[in-house]
């Protein structure tokens, strides 16, 4: 139980390391998808890569969003 509690832990120290726009929306992510991948068969680390994966990839597409928005005119003030 302990060991992949400390790969994980490791494994976000790691992300942690990386620069902040690469790690935008992976963090939160990570934790979401490591739990559901925990109760969902035991397969916590491939859970918190895939959470990964899509939080960065919806950060992304929220970050499109916004500039569109403010090329547009339609930005918040």
């Amino acid at each position: 139980m302990k060991s992949p509690l400390l790969a994980v832990a490791a494994a976000l120290l790691m992300l942690g390391a990386t620069s902040a726009a690469n790690a935008k929306g992976c963090i939160k992510g990570a934790i979401v998808g490591g739990v559901a991948g925990r109760y969902a068969g035991h397969h916590g680390m491939l859970g918190a890569a895939a959470g990964c994966l899509y939080g960065r990839h919806h950060a992304k597409e929220q970050e499109k969003q916004q500039q569109q928005s403010q090329v547009n005119g339609q930005g918040k003030l």
